[in-house]
């Protein structure tokens, strides 16, 4: 809602929320005619985020103001897809990773698999502080800075990023199987 002078900052807020009230119905429409459900309502305030930080560009008239408001959302979404994209890429790249000239045999393969199916289970926050260290190679105080965190603070979630990929290897079917296949039943007689 453009303006010509500072606006005291009680007024901006009740201005704001007055928008938002009459515009969120729409603008959760309209996400959600573009994503999955799930996420319509993040990408939404992705959006509120960006058009209050940008609050002094939004234009006086309600319709242009909603326009302009679907133009930021479609940003969002689209930031939310590269992200997602990125994501999977690194999920293959971690399915692929290998040193150069290294042949795998099966057990190397089955091992992979394993970690592939155990890296798709961990949270995206677990796997961003794993990625940092392990495929980016930054420090923990780069990577901290990185995710705008301590360093202390991320070490706390890359120990906790590798604990769960730990249980979560342990899950893995495969890696069940394959303990049963070559560890002899305990309290069995040949």
């Amino acid at each position: 809602m453009t303006t010509t002078g500072p606006e005291p900052a009680r007024s901006r807020a009740e201005r704001f929320r007055g928008w938002y009230d009459s515009t969120y119905d729409d603008v959760l429409r309209f996400v959600h005619r573009r994503c999955h459900p799930s996420h319509a309502e993040d990408v939404v305030a992705d959006a509120f985020l960006v058009a209050w930080r940008r609050y002094a560009e939004v234009p006086a008239d309600h319709g242009e103001s909603r326009a302009w408001l679907f133009g930021i959302a479609r940003g969002c979404l689209a930031n939310a897809r590269r992200g997602d994209q990125r994501r999977e890429a690194l999920r293959v790249r971690i399915a692929d990773a290998r040193p150069p000239g290294v042949t795998l045999d099966a057990e190397d393969v089955a091992h992979r698999v394993d970690l592939a199916a155990a890296w798709r289970r961990l949270r995206p926050v677990d796997q961003e502080a794993l990625a940092l260290t392990a495929w980016d190679g930054l420090t923990g105080p780069q990577a901290a800075a990185v995710l705008g965190v301590t360093p202390t603070a991320y070490r706390l979630r890359l120990s906790r990023a590798r604990r769960a990929l730990r249980r979560h290897l342990d899950a893995t079917p495969a890696t069940a199987d394959r303990v049963a296949i070559t560890r002899p039943a305990t309290g069995a007689t040949s």
